[in-house]
C-alpha cells in the first residue's frame, strides 16, 4: 500500500512538470516550472533568489538523470520518472543535498516579506504555477496550516514537500501539498 501512495504522488508530480502533456519530462519542463513560479512572484531568474530556485531545479534534473544513468538531455517517460525519483530522492541519498535546498528556495520565494510566514495568497500563487485547481488550494492550505493561524511557516512548507515526496504515511499532512490525492 505505501508504495502505491508514493507512486500516486510521484505520478501527480510528473503531471505538474509535463506542462505540455507530451508524456515525457525534459529538463526544459522542470526549468519551465521554475520559471512559472518566478513569474508568479514577479522575481527575475537572475536575482539571487531566482537564481537559487533555477539552480535548485536544475540540480534536481541532473540528480534524476544520474539516478536513471542517462545524460541530462534525454527526456524521461512517466515509468522512468517514478523509478528515478524513487531512486534519487525517496530511497536514495539525494533528497537532503539536492531536493531539499530547492524546496527551501521555493519557500523563501513565497515569503516575500521575509517574516518566515507564507499567507494564503502566496501559497495560491505557488500552487497556480503547478496547475493546482483553485478550490484544491484552499483545502491544501487548511490541511497544512496545522496551527490554524492562517499562515504557513517556511519550515512547514519545506516539511510538506518532504512529506509529499518521501512519506508513505497516508496521514502525513504533506500529502495535501497539492490538494487532495
Amino acid at each position: 500500500m505505501a508504495i502505491d501512495l508514493l507512486n500516486h504522488k510521484l505520478d501527480r508530480a510528473f503531471d505538474h512538470i509535463d506542462a505540455n502533456g507530451n508524456g515525457v519530462v525534459e529538463r526544459e519542463d522542470l526549468l519551465g516550472l521554475g520559471a512559472r513560479i518566478l513569474v508568479g512572484f514577479g522575481e527575475s531568474p537572475t536575482s539571487v533568489t531566482g537564481a537559487r530556485l533555477i539552480d535548485g531545479f536544475d540540480r534536481i534534473w541532473f540528480a534524476l538523470s544520474y539516478a536513471l544513468e542517462r545524460d541530462g538531455d534525454s527526456g524521461i517517460a512517466r515509468p522512468d520518472f517514478l523509478k528515478g525519483m524513487t531512486a534519487a530522492f525517496v530511497t536514495g541519498e539525494h533528497y537532503d543535498p539536492v531536493f531539499r535546498p530547492a524546496t527551501v528556495a521555493v519557500a523563501e520565494l513565497c515569503d516575500g516579506d521575509r517574516d518566515g510566514e507564507i499567507g494564503m495568497g502566496e501559497f495560491r500563487t505557488l500552487l497556480s504555477a503547478y496547475g493546482v485547481a483553485y478550490d484544491d488550494v484552499d483545502q491544501a492550505f487548511d490541511r497544512l496550516d496545522r496551527s490554524a493561524r492562517g499562515v504557513l511557516t517556511t519550515d512547514e512548507l519545506v516539511a510538506a514537500f518532504a512529506d509529499y515526496y518521501r512519506s508513505d504515511d497516508p496521514n502525513a499532512a504533506g500529502n495535501w501539498l497539492f490538494g487532495p490525492l
